[in-house]
C-alpha cells in the first residue's frame, strides 16, 4: 500500500463566531505554545548524541510533524471560512446557526443547532450541517413535516421550533 491518500471532501465553509474563535485559539495555543516547548526539547534530545535509538529525539520529532499538519490544516481551513454572525433574512425557515427543535411519531422532541463540520462536537445538541439530519433541515418551515434516513431506519420529524442567536452587540456584527 503506498502512500497516496485521496482527498478528503471538504465541509461546508460555514462556521459560527465561536467556532472560528476556537479554531484561531487552537492554532494559537499549537503555534506559539506548544510547538515551541517540542522543538526546544527535540533540540536538547538530539545534544545528547546518537540520534537513531534516543526516543525522545524519535517522539519529539514525530510531535513536531503532527503540530504542523495541524497548523497547516487550521490555516488553510480559516482561510476559507465564512463567519456567520448574522441572522437570515427569513428566520422562518431553517438555516445556518439555527436553534431547531424537532418532534418524532411518538411525540419525543429534540433541540439541535445546526452547525459547520468544524464545530459539532463543541456542544450537545449541535449537528453538523453536512450530516444526513442537517442537510434535511435546510430550508424547512416551522410546521414542516419531513423523512430522513438514519441507521434506524426512515423518521419522519416536524419542525416545532426554530430560533436564531441573537444579533452580536459588540460591533463586529
Amino acid at each position: 500500500m503506498g502512500r497516496f491518500r485521496p482527498p478528503e471532501k471538504a465541509g461546508s465553509k460555514y462556521i459560527t463566531p465561536e467556532g472560528a474563535q476556537r479554531l484561531r485559539a487552537e492554532l494559537d495555543q499549537l503555534w506559539r505554545e506548544e510547538r515551541p516547548r517540542v522543538t526546544q526539547a527535540v533540540a536538547a534530545a538530539a545534544a545528547q548524541g546518537d540520534r537513531s535509538e534516543n526516543a525522545e529525539y524519535t517522539y519529539g520529532k514525530r510531535r513536531l510533524r503532527e503540530i504542523d499538519r495541524r497548523v497547516r490544516f487550521l490555516r488553510a481551513r480559516l482561510d476559507g471560512m465564512v463567519v456567520v454572525d448574522q441572522p437570515p433574512a427569513d428566520p422562518r425557515r431553517v438555516f445556518f446557526g439555527a436553534w431547531v427543535e424537532l418532534e418524532d411519531e411518538g411525540g419525543l422532541r429534540v433541540r439541535h443547532r445546526l452547525v459547520g463540520p468544524d464545530e459539532f462536537d463543541l456542544a450537545p445538541g449541535y449537528l453538523s450541517m453536512d450530516s444526513p439530519l442537517g442537510r434535511a433541515l435546510m430550508r424547512r418551515r416551522l410546521d414542516e413535516e419531513f423523512s430522513v434516513e438514519t441507521p434506524a431506519g426512515l423518521r419522519t420529524l416536524v419542525v416545532v421550533g426554530i430560533e436564531y442567536p441573537p444579533r452580536r452587540s459588540d460591533g463586529r456584527g
